[in-house]
């Protein structure tokens, strides 16, 4: 039996799966996020501790045989998050999550400081990131900064809890903007440009080695006889591509959640930071990705439910079967800016083209229409990387409306693939590679990819409107960019 934990930002998810990847049992636990200034997100990591302890608890209720003979555990986490503790290992202060946005000053400082920032970390210096957070930290808390003897991500917070061992590992560490991505170490210059050093760095592993041992007496707890080994783990994205099985050069997903990430896996480091790609490592050796990523996503049609009152199920409904044409008005979807390709947080979204026959029908056409766009602004960024994109998974819970991946298909102009069942995500991944850590497995025997459900090729007829409407879609982007200022 192998165990999988993933701390997300809303809830603490735990599952176990059988040497077969069947699902034995599962539990969760919501998670609170406080905001006590505006562009702050902050948690208390005590909290997600508990929340792990009950989840894995609960585990333990439905399936006590199955959870005393798990094997090896690996962890998933929300990216990004700054951890700080003292000498004793004591929490400093909450931890600023990755859609923290107060350090955008300290971006700035940091790349003018290091110039070699970018090449070293194959990233632009964003305020979600963990260093421009410990900046902001030495100059509004420098009682708090001085302190600090050991900075870690949260799901690491998790494994020093779980084990008492300080370890990251490469997925994660590279949305610190500390790594050197190339290398998959510790860049000294990066971390000197934040007043730190190595010495206030966890450990680095791969994804699927050994990172630890549970506690003896979490492995009594939990009726363990021999305390299973703990497998470095993955960043949130990171996982759900081991999940999914994209650990192969070419390989690629496209997640609609709330936000949205284009997942290509790469042979090899390939940054395009003037787009606002991220590059980073996978959580397997020699194995690196990119991801194009966009704020609002499903979080579009969730606002655009809000706004008219109506449920998104039914929104979705009313568009019926995959349409036959473009919508005639346009939708920008920055609702709080945009990372891929603009990095630009002032960028705001609004409907163009509006008329007398611009019912909620054909707005929310033009809603789902507007993500498509943003992704495929996306696509031609990693494309400008080197790196073409010919078929992908879709996973989230927008990848539930046909309609909507009809669009995505055809915008994209790439076949879109569903996968079979539900969806375990970032906590299947972790499992996985705690099964890895545990048995030694080639990663090509164990990351299997789901099956499929079906496979939707673009409309050839929609995909040239939606190539004419795109060009449309990139000036009134321009427009939007000088009205935000």
């Amino acid at each position: 039996m192998y165990l999988g934990i993933d701390l997300g930002t809303s809830s603490v998810k735990a599952v176990l799966i059988d040497d077969a990847d069947a699902v034995v049992a599962e539990a969760s636990e919501a998670l609170t996020v406080e905001r006590p200034h505006p562009d702050w997100s902050e948690q208390d990591p005590q909290g997600w501790w508990d929340a792990t302890l009950v989840a894995i608890d609960r585990l333990r209720e439905q399936a006590p045989v199955a959870l005393a003979a798990t094997a090896g555990i690996g962890l998933s986490g929300q990216m990004h998050g700054a951890v700080l503790l003292d000498a004793q290992d004591s929490v400093l202060r909450p931890c600023m999550l990755w859609n923290d946005g107060r350090a955008g000053a300290e971006c700035a400082e940091l790349e003018a400081a290091l110039p070699e920032l970018r090449r070293i970390t194959g990233n632009i210096a964003m305020p979600g990131f963990t260093a421009p957070k410990l900046a902001w930290v030495r100059r509004h808390e420098p009682e708090v900064f001085s302190a600090t003897r050991r900075v870690l991500l949260p799901k690491a917070y998790l494994r020093l809890k779980l084990s008492g061992e300080a370890v990251e590992e490469m997925s994660d560490a590279s949305g610190t903007l500390w790594l050197d991505v190339a290398a998959r170490d510790w860049s000294d210059a990066a971390l000197e440009a934040t007043g730190l050093s190595r010495a206030q760095m966890p450990r680095l592993v791969e994804g699927n080695a050994v990172s630890g041992r549970l506690r003896p007496d979490l492995a009594a707890r939990w009726g363990m006889a021999t305390p299973p080994v703990i497998a470095g783990g993955a960043g949130d994205n990171a996982a759900s591509a081991i999940g999914l099985g994209a650990t192969a050069a070419g390989d690629a997903f496209l997640s609609l959640g709330t936000s949205g990430v284009l997942w290509a896996t790469t042979d090899r480091f390939r940054p395009n930071h003037a787009q606002a790609v991220h590059a980073f490592c996978h959580a397997l050796p020699d194995t690196w990705h990119q991801m194009a990523v966009i704020l609002a996503a499903a979080g579009s049609l969730e606002w655009w439910s809000a706004a008219t009152g109506v449920a998104a199920g039914t929104l979705i409904d009313e568009i019926g079967p995959p349409p036959a044409r473009p919508a005639e008005p346009l939708f920008l979807p920055y609702l709080s800016g945009e990372r891929t390709p603009h990095n630009d947080t002032a960028l705001r979204g609004g409907f163009f083209g509006l008329g007398w026959a611009s019912d909620r029908r054909m707005l929310t056409q033009a809603v789902l229409e507007g993500v498509a766009f943003a992704f495929r602004d996306g696509l031609d960024a990693l494309a400008a990387a080197g790196t073409e994109v010919r078929q992908a998974l879709v996973t989230g819970g927008g990848s539930r409306s046909r309609s909507w991946v009809a669009i995505l298909a055809s915008a994209l102009n790439i076949p879109l693939s569903r996968p079979v069942g539900g969806e375990h995500g970032a906590a299947l991944g972790a499992a996985r590679l705690g099964r890895m850590a545990a048995t030694g497995e080639d990663p090509r025997m164990v990351c299997r990819p789901p099956a499929i459900a079906e496979t939707i090729d673009p409309d050839p007829i929609l995909a040239v409107a939606y190539q004419e409407r795109q060009a449309r879609f990139r000036a009134a982007f321009s427009s939007v960019k000088d009205m935000s200022r």
